[in-house]
Order: structure tokens, then sequence, then C-alpha cells
């Protein structure tokens, strides 16, 4: 079965600019996909060769089997939702979510069923005879994908759609967007280079750097195993260390690291010698703080800075003996915390958290 999106090697240039390195990218239908990256990283230049709104200097799109690298933007059967939401101020709810619909020559009747249809979808039924200036930024946002979703678009791209709303709106809105794509069944691609978000709404997440691909593959598999200093670093709270590789198996790796620690690892990347450059990736919250002989795969000690209650977690800042900086996460047992700063601790996690990565860290 084809893929409902092929990119197939697909680059753009702005003179000596490399805004997309070749780039080739498969998407099923019906999935939820996440372009996520820094600025300049390539993921809206990507988005704009999509929608038709850029050519591409090379490679070509297909979308549902047909070759649609040159097709004009209403020929691609394409959706697109953008931060400004772009609401006609001038129209009620109902007709700008009609509007596609007309300029399709949709029937009237099929029209009234549609609309009505698709605001009970985005829960919004009440406002069909309101102007968009009458609604809050989270209802605009639902109406502006409402319009998009109403004419059932083979793939709906949206471009930093929550940029403008507050944190709680956003977050109320990604679990919205998640709840109506797996109501609608269709194909999105969401740019972002928000991680949360990313790690909420997504099938699978194309973590773009650089111009080009630099992991791609579910929430679990960049959070987890990631294959990069970059990847370790851009997804999530991360502890990243240069470190010598003294032996690679299929059984496991044996790293020294700073302050002269060794660390033990289950796996290494497949290829990694230990002539070759390495690093090594713990997250904060598989990082413990000891008791007084307790132990652990890996272990070192470790000068406690500040400690930082953020409600329901607490945030360590620690510095190793070599100088170096590591942070520890842990859930906040109450009022009393066990260590002050300046405090001497003792830090330990297991083997089965410690990811080894290629290239030092200095290279993300």
């Amino acid at each position: 079965m084809a893929p409902k999106l092929n990119v197939d090697r697909v680059r753009k240039s702005y003179g000596p600019v490399h805004a997309l390195r070749e780039t080739s990218l498969m998407v099923p239908a019906g999935e939820f996909l996440t372009l996520l990256g820094p600025s300049g990283s390539g993921k809206t230049t990507l988005l704009m060769i999509l929608a038709g709104l850029g050519l591409p200097d090379g490679g070509d799109v297909w979308i549902d089997g047909k070759r649609a690298t040159y097709a004009p933007v209403h020929e691609r059967d394409i959706g697109m939702v953008f931060q400004n939401y772009a609401l006609f101020p001038h129209l009620t709810v109902f007709e700008n979510i009609a509007f596609p619909l007309r300029m399709r020559r949709t029937p009237e009747a099929e029209i009234a069923r549609k609309v009505t249809r698709i605001l009970e979808i985005v829960r919004l039924p009440q406002t069909a005879q309101r102007l968009p200036r009458e609604l809050s930024g989270g209802q605009q946002q639902r109406i502006a994908l409402a319009r998009c979703a109403v004419y059932e678009p083979s793939i709906i791209l949206m471009d930093e759609p929550l940029g403008a709303l507050d944190k709680k709106l956003r977050d109320h809105m990604q679990l919205e967007i998640k709840r109506l794509h797996v109501e609608l069944g269709t194909t999105i691609l969401y740019v972002t280079h928000d991680q949360e978000e990313a790690m909420t709404m997504s099938d699978r997440i194309c973590l773009m750097n650089d111009g080009g691909i630099e992991q791609l593959g579910t929430p679990a598999d960049l959070y987890f195993r990631p294959r990069t200093a970059f990847a370790a670093d851009f997804l999530g709270g991360s502890n990243i260390f240069d470190a010598e590789l003294l032996t690679c198996s299929q059984t496991g790796a044996e790293l020294r690291g700073p302050a002269g620690m060794g660390v033990t690892s289950d796996a290494a990347p497949e290829g990694l010698l230990p002539s070759q450059p390495a690093s090594f990736m713990v997250r904060p919250e598989h990082v413990r703080l000891l008791d007084a002989g307790e132990l652990a795969d890996n272990g070192v000690d470790a000068t406690l800075e500040r400690s930082i209650m953020v409600g329901a977690v607490t945030r360590h800042y620690l510095r190793l003996d070599d100088g170096s900086e590591l942070t520890a996460v842990e859930l906040t047992a109450g009022p009393q915390r066990r260590q002050q700063a300046g405090d001497r601790v003792r830090l330990g996690w297991s083997r089965a958290r410690t990811v080894v990565l290629a290239g030092k860290r200095r290279s993300a």
C-alpha cells in the first residue's frame, strides 16, 4: 500500500544557504507527524514545499501515489492551519467554515450539514452566528481548524498553530487537536519548535537540524533512544558528557566519564568502536540522590549547589569534582529537604538508563 505522502530526495537552497538538504520521508495515511526542530532547521521550508507554496530545487513530492511536485496548491487536496488563524473578520463563524465549500460549489444543503457536523466535532455549535472577534483565542483556533477540515482534505498541514496562545490554553488545545485528529482520521503534518507539544501530540516525530532529518521515530524512540547528542539534548532534559569508550559489545559498553567516573551501559550505537569519539546521556529523572550505603550501577560524587521545588518535582543542580554540571529530578516528598546547598552527595543511576552516543557533545 502506497503511503499517503512520499517525500523523495527533496532539497532547497537560497544561494549558498542550504535551507533543506536532500530529504526523504514517508507518511502513512492517518498519521500525526510532527516536524520538530530549532529555527532554521528546515521544517517550515519542507512544509511550504509540501503545500505547493515553494518549489524544490530537486527531488519529488508524491501524494496518494501521484507526483505532485509542481502541482498547483488547489490540486493537492491539502488544507493549512496557520498561527494567525486567518479568519475573515466580517463573516460569521458559519460562513467562515462554509467558505472552502462554497469555493468548491458544494450544494447548500450539503454545506449546512457539513458545517453543523464540524462545529459539533470542535464543540462550538453555539458560535455559528458569531463573528470571530467575539470568540476567545482558543475558540478561534478551533474554528480555523474546522474550516480546514470541513472539506475533508487528504492532508492537513499545521504551521505552529498554537504559538500565539498562552501556556494553559496551548496545553488544552494540544489535547483538542489530538482528539480531532483521532475523530477525523486525517493525516496531519504539524510544525513546531516546542518539544513538549511534539511529545504530547505525535504518532511520530521528525526531528530536524541544519536543514535535514536528525532522527525520525516515535516520541519514546527519540526520548529514550536518541541517536545523536543533538537529539538527546533537544528533546527533554538531559545530562550529556563527553567520554572515552573503553569496551563495546553486544552485552553493553564501558566508558570513562568526567571526574574519572566509570560508566556502564546496556547498549551502544551499532558500529561504534573504542577508538571513535563518544559521549553518554542520562535523563535527570533517572539520576537519584543515594542514601548512605545505597548502591547503583553507575555512581559519582558531587556537590549540591541548589535545589528548586517546581510543584510536584524538585530539581537538584549539582557540580562534579572536575566542574561538570549535572541535574537530578525527583518527586517532591514534602517541605523538608534531605540535603542543603553545599552538601556532598552520592548520585547513582541504572546502566539501563545510560545512553551511549556517537560523537562528542560539542558537535551537537
